[in-house]
Formats: structure tokens, C-alpha cells, sequence
């Protein structure tokens, strides 16, 4: 488990608790007022607790308390007024002045003639008011298209910016009515004082009527307020920066994993949020720090450890209630097995209880959290005080429980996958009441052969992943090269100054040689930006934190990006495992165990989290586990959703990777079906004011015939269908808005 971004060289043991969003809107805009009738718009689950104790949070396994405002929420519309302009007549002490051709029936829509660049102006002397939008319904000919624009105005020299009225402004569609909201962020950004309203034909259309009506000054709806609150929601000015986009069917693709949308359980909540199983997840993960104790002999229990006062207790479900749910929901398990050798002996006992132990730093309910009230950490007692020995066999009995539930069931296997535990080399640490001392190269190798073995023969078609480490200094070294009082980097320097991976790998490849025994199927590691983006609902949404929190996903995949923190160098993480595994035990998979972003409810989290799974497709990973799952209606709930159930019904990216490249400030990630004539291309604008005008070229694929189009930029309905662009035979030119996931739905013939 994580639960908080490891320091330097060690987890401080802190976890951050999930607790809910409110859920990220869109100003693309109020279109999120149309939140899906499937229940997955708005906000999420309510709440949770931050629950601090000393220097610890809580993880989201153990947490309870009082309830925080989620970061990003929406602010409160400060002294918010309604102001009618028109509405089946003009409104108190409002005045037509416009140029155009009009009528104003009493009691009726507004009939305008906007031939020759016609307009109408909406005038009230001395208006006061605080407003957040400006909503109005429109009834045009279809074939005028977009023809219409809005600003502002007043007295004297100022100017307010002329705002097209486009798609994204549209909330809904009512037969031939359109409802817009523009808010005043584009209307009027300085704050100005006004005392008119400009409705205005930006190009020349013909003499049919055009009808207004409801047109108002209003709050801004706490939908939009939301987004902009989440970053998102921005039409951006004018068309867009030019940028090109390639999808290149020509060049070797390859079939996607499907395990690489796959998230982890959170115990405290798997009974609550049945949200996880609508974002689209593919497998469940049944890992964390308190699964390196689980005893599957008790049901529930498990311990603690360092994230919550070293406690046992029952968590009220066990691994068949995990198993059974993925199986109801169509989801496959990966499920992490203890290896270090002590799990909880009952559901009450404590590490380091006051009542021993004396009064420490933290306490809960008579638990301490081993750190007396000056700082210093505390010896352990005998690890009989909270558990009991779980040797190889207990695993391989476990396993071997596991298999025969399967065949029971007519043979149909759930769990594909057993982890070799959690993040080992912060035992010492994590779990330091039971397992004190640093762990070393050689303790590693020994207990992965003796419980991988166990673990093979008790179910030999398994798929065995290890060692599950947590991040960059484990990677290459041991806990014990950083144990106090010994020589920095010692352990390593005793085993020909081997990086700790590639000696592990090269150990377990001759240990097949000699015994025949394949222990690895799958290289598992842990990956979270050091970059201080946060982890979860928290991390700071300043500008550049937001954009730091984008590029730091390059530190998984782009040789040529230098980590941003005290790492300082090219983390490059899938080329160098690739690497390594080419070199000491070919034929290995890769699997990310756990990562995360930050900043759930914020549109650089989201954005963030599409980025890692487009890149998880190109680099032909086996799985990987979001750690735990993001809340209803976010933005990083609606990642998933972008490649896995995009439009509510099933749409989905497809089977096959489709190389593809972008200009910098976007990505693409296309993919195709077996037969080559869909194809599904997820594009991401970075830029979080500009828009794009990206032109998608269809390298090889063959002749464009269909194109639907759906966009996400905030709103809490989800994906909406957008206008598709102009397109030719093997090009569709598209507006990308800014900070915003666009899902091109493509139908090809093929050559």
C-alpha cells in the first residue's frame, strides 16, 4: 500500500485517506447539467474522514472521524442575483436597441432577421448585480450552423470579449430550442461593470426568423462553479493553436493487455462504493501494506501496521468476499500473499500498547504508534505479542484453497495472478513491530524461492509476480543499504554492485536453470511520482504543481525527461525494466502494482491518469493497479472511462494498439478491432486555457467514412457528444478544448 508519496529513501509510514470529491463539472459548460440517467454524474460518495495521529494518517483500509471538504470544491456564488432580460416580453426596466430586423410578441419568443451581420441589444441603465452566467434558449435554422455571438458592453472604452456560440455552450437540446450558459469568466474575465447585452450574427446568414427567448443574467450554476473549481470547463479563445496528429496503421501494433485497467480494493469502503464497478475496471487487486499480515485463516484480519498504530482488527469481509465480488462484476483478482512470515493472530491485539509501551507520540484507544513523546522509536516486543507464523505452507495451503473453490466452480479461474507481497524493503518500517531489521539482497531471494515455491506447486499454472517494491531506491538498492551504522550502500557493493532488480531477476533465472522451478512470471513494482504531486484526493492545484503532475507520468515511459525531484535523473521506468528483464530473465511481464497521481477531483489529476493508461497500451504492459480507485463523477473516474465505457454503453478502446504521435501540449492513443474498419483514438489537450485545432491524419488505415466524437473537460455528466469536424478521406480535423479528453469513435473502410 502506499497511502502517501514514499520519502527519499524510506515510507514515512503516513497513508492518505481517500475521502470523496465534489465531483468536477465542466463549463463545456453546463452541458454537465445533463448528467447521465445511469447514476454516474455529480458527486460521489460522501466524505470520509482524515483521521491524524501523531505522524500518521490513516490509510483508507482503517480510517474513521470527522468528515473535510474535499480539495477542488466548488466555491459559494458570493451575493448571486437573477436579472431577467427577456422572457415572453422584456424585462423590468430593460430596453430593445438593437439594429436587426425584430419582433417582440407579448407573451412569446423574440423573431429576429440577422441578414447582413444583424443584432440585438438588451440595455438597462445603472444595472447592479452580482451574475455568473448569462443563460438564453435559441431557435435558428440548422443550416446556419454556429452564426451567432455574445458580448457584453458599456458606456465608454471598455471592451469585453466576443464569445462564439458553440456546442460546447449548449447545456441542452430541446427539439429545434438550444438552451445556452456562458459563464462570466468568458463574458466579462476583469469583472467590468456593464449595462448591455449584445446578441450578434458573426457571419451572414439568410432572412429566416431566428427566436429568442428566456434570456437572463443568473447564478452560476454549481455544476459549473464545480469545474472551474476542478481546472476544467474553458471553451478557450478562438479556434485553437494548430497541431498535427498521425495515426499511423502502417507501422507494427500489438494486442493490449486488458489487466492494465485494473484498480485495488479499499476494505473500508468495498461494501459502499459500487461506483468502482461502473468506471470500467478490468481486475482488482488484493494488496497493501495490511495484506503482508492477512491471516486467511481468520476471515478479516489482518494488521495495521505503520499506518494505523500497528493494530489487528477485523476488517468485516475476507479474500472469498473479494474473489466472489470480482467474479459477480466480471473482474479478474491478483491477490498479494504474505511472505513475511508473521500474520494476525486474532482481531485485538496491538504492537505497542500504552499500557507496556507508555505514553507515545500517537496514540488511539490505548495503541501507540512505537515513538515515544520525544521522538525516539520504541524496541519492539516478541512479534507473538500481535502474531502468529505463516510459513510456505500456510501460503501454499491458502493457494491451494484458492484453486479448489475454482475447480469446484466447473475449473473457470479468478485469481490469474499471486504478488509475492508488499513493498518489502520498507518492512523494517511499515512493519517494524515484527520485523525490525532492514531487509537484505539475500533475504529477499530466500524468502521468494520459499514461498514462490510453495506457491507453484500448490497451483502450478499460476502466474507468480514479485517483488512488488514501492519506488525508485529499491529499485536499486536494499533496505540494508541504508541501515544506520553500516557503510551507505554496503549490501549492494557485497553483491557486485548490482542494481537490487537486476540481481533478483538474474538469481531467479539460474535458480530455474538448476531446479526447474519457475518462481517469476511477472516483474511487479510500485510507481509514484517523488515530484510532491500528492497521492489520492490530495495535492496542491496551483498552475504549476498541475502541469509538474502531467509531465511526471514521462518519468514511466520518455528517456529523455530528467525527473523533476531529488531522483534528478531519467526514471525512464518501463524501458528500463524492458531492459533489464532482455538482460537477467527474459520472457518476464511487467506488471505496475500499485501508482497514482493525485488530485482526484482536479482536471491535471484526470488528465494525468489518461496519459498512464495510453501509455500503459503503448508500452505493452501485462497489468497494472490503480492504488485504490478514484471517486464517483471525478475526473480520474472518468479517465477509465475514456478508454473503457466512454459513452455509457459499452464503447470502449479497442483490442489492438494503433501507433500514434502528437505535437507537444497533446497526446493520441488510438487502437483499432480485429477487423481494422473501428477504430477509437483517445487525444488529450495539456494546455489548461488554450484550445487545439488538431488535425488527425489516418496514416495507412484506409478511408475515413464515420466519425463520432465525444468530449470531457469537467462536467459531471461524464463524456457528451460534440460536434464532429471537418474531415476528408484520411483526416478529421477537431477542436480540442482546453484541459479536455477527446474520444474519436472512427469507422474506416480499409483499403
Amino acid at each position: 500500500m502506499v497511502d502517501g508519496v514514499k520519502g527519499a529513501r524510506s515510507k514515512a509510514g503516513a497513508a492518505v485517506l481517500t475521502c470523496a470529491l465534489v465531483a468536477g463539472g465542466s463549463v463545456a459548460v453546463a452541458r454537465g447539467l445533463q448528467a447521465r440517467a445511469d447514476g454516474t454524474g455529480g458527486s460521489g460518495a460522501e466524505p470520509t474522514a482524515q483521521k491524524a495521529a501523531g505522524d500518521t494518517k490513516p490509510s483508507a483500509q482503517q480510517a474513521t472521524g470527522d468528515s473535510k471538504p474535499a480539495s477542488g470544491a466548488a466555491p459559494t456564488e458570493k451575493a448571486a442575483t437573477l436579472e431577467t432580460l427577456y422572457d415572453g416580453g422584456l424585462g423590468t426596466g430593460w430596453k430593445d436597441i438593437g439594429w436587426a430586423q425584430r419582433e417582440l410578441p407579448r407573451g412569446a419568443p423574440a423573431r429576429m432577421r440577422l441578414f447582413n451581420y444583424g443584432g440585438w441589444i438588451l440595455y438597462r441603465p445603472k444595472l447592479e448585480g452580482s451574475f455568473g452566467a448569462l443563460s438564453l434558449r435559441l431557435s435558428a435554422p440548422e443550416s446556419y450552423g454556429e452564426f451567432l455571438e455574445v458580448r457584453l458592453d458599456a458606456q465608454g472604452t471598455t471592451s469585453f470579449p466576443r464569445i462564439p456560440i458553440t456546442s460546447e455552450l449548449q447545456v441542452r437540446k430541446d427539439g429545434e430550442w438550444a438552451e445556452i450558459l456562458i459563464p462570466m469568466e468568458l463574458l466579462n474575465p476583469r469583472g467590468e461593470a456593464f449595462d448591455r447585452v449584445v446578441l450578434r450574427a458573426s457571419k451572414d446568414v439568410g432572412r429566416d426568423w431566428v427566436l429568442f427567448d428566456k434570456v437572463s443574467l443568473v447564478p452560476l450554476p454549481p455544476e459549473v462553479a464545480a469545474a472551474l473549481a476542478a481546472g476544467g470547463g474553458r471553451t478557450g479563445k478562438g479556434t485553437g493553436r494548430e497541431t498535427k496528429l498521425t495515426i499511423d496503421c502502417t507501422a507494427p501494433g500489438h494486442r493490449i493487455s486488458p489487466l492494465i485497467y485494473g484498480i485495488a480494493m479499499d476494505g473500508l469502503r468495498e461494501k459502499k462504493d459500487q461506483h468502482q464497478y461502473r468506471m470500467g475496471a478490468t481486475t482488482r487487486r488484493w494488496g497493501g501494506n495490511p495484506t503482508s499480515r492477512y491471516n486467511w485463516k481468520l476471515g478479516g484480519a489482518w494488521n495495521t501496521a505503520n499506518d494505523w498504530f500497528f493494530q489487528n482488527v477485523d476488517i468485516g469481509l475476507g479474500y472469498q468476499d473479494f474473489i466472489d465480488s470480482n467474479r459477480k462484476h466480471g473482474m479478474m483478482s491478483a491477490v498479494t500473499v504474505p511472505l513475511l512470515g508473521w500474520v494476525a493472530k486474532d482481531t485485538t491485539s496491538v504492537g505497542f500498547p500504552v499500557s507496556k509501551f507508555g505514553p507515545q507520540r500517537g496514540e488511539d484507544n490505548g495503541s501507540g504508534n512505537g515513538v515515544t513523546r520525544d521522538g525516539t522509536p520504541l524496541k519492539p516486543g516478541a512479534p507473538s505479542q500481535t502474531s502468529t507464523e505463516a510459513s510456505p505452507e500456510f501460503v501454499a495451503e491458502w493457494v491451494r484453497t484458492i484453486r479448489e473453490r475454482d475447480v469446484a466452480r466447473g475449473g473457470e479461474r479468478n485469481v490469474r495472478m499471486y504478488i509475492l507481497d508488499n513493498e518489502p524493503m520498507l518492512w523494517n518500517s511499515t512493519h517494524r513491530d515484527v520485523f525490525p531489521e532492514p531487509l537484505t539482497y539475500d533475504g529477499l531471494l530466500s524468502r521468494t524461492i520459499a514461498y514462490g515455491t510453495a506457491v507453484r506447486k500448490a497451483d502450478p499454472d499460476a502466474l507468480i509476480a514479485g517483488p512488488a517494491e514501492w519506488g525508485w531506491t529499491n529499485y536499486l538498492w536494499s533496505a540494508a543499504d541504508f541501515a544506520p551504522g553500516k557503510a551507505p550502500h554496503s549490501d549492494r557493493r557485497a553483491h557486485g554492485d548490482v542494481p537490487l532488480l537486476p540481481w533478483y531477476l538474474r538469481q531467479l533465472r539460474e535458480h530455474e536453470k538448476k531446479t526447474g522451478v519457475r518462481i517469476l512470471d511477472v516483474v511487479d513494482v510500485h510507481f509514484y511520482p517523488q515530484t510532491n504531486v500528492g497521492v489520492g484526493l490530495e495535492g496542491n492545484t496551483d498552475p504549476e504543481t498541475n502541469a509538474r503532475r502531467i509531465r511526471s507520468t514521462r518519468g514511466l515511459w520518455d528517456p529523455t525527461y530528467k525527473d523533476e525531484s531529488w531522483i534528478a535523473e531519467p526514471v525512464r521506468l518501463l524501458p528500463r525494466l524492458k531492459e533489464w528483464i532482455a538482460q537477467n530473465y527474459p520472457g518476464r511481464s511487467i506488471s505496475i502494482g500499485e501508482y497514482n497521481f493525485g488530485a482526484f477531483g482536479h482536471m491535471s489529476g484526470g488528465l494525468a491518469q489518461a496519459e498512464a493508461l495510453g501509455r500503459f497500451a503503448q508500452e505493452n504492459i501485462y497489468s497494472a493497479y490503480f492504488w485504490q480507485y478514484p471517486t464517483n463523477g471525478s475526473p480520474v473516474f472518468w479517465a477509465f472511462r475514456a478508454f473503457r465505457d466512454f459513452d455509457g454503453r459499452g464503447g470502449h478502446f479497442q483490442d489492438y494498439w494503433v501507433p500514434a504521435k502528437a505535437e507537444e501540449g497533446t497526446s493520441v492513443f488510438a487502437s483499432r478491432d480485429e477487423s481494422g474498419t473501428k477504430l477509437v483514438a483517445v487525444v488529450l489537450n495539456f494546455d489548461p486555457d488554450q484550445a487545439a485545432q488538431a488535425k488527425v491524419e489516418l496514416k495507412g488505415c484506409g478511408t475515413l467514412e464515420g466519425a463520432r466524437v465525444l468530449g470531457y473537460s469537467g462536467a459531471p455528466g461524464g463524456f457528451l457528444e460534440q460536434t464532429a469536424g471537418s474531415k476528408t478521406a484520411g483526416t478529421l480535423t477537431q477542436r480540442l478544448p482546453p484541459y479536455s479528453m477527446t474520444v474519436l469513435d472512427l469507422t474506416v473502410k480499409k483499403p
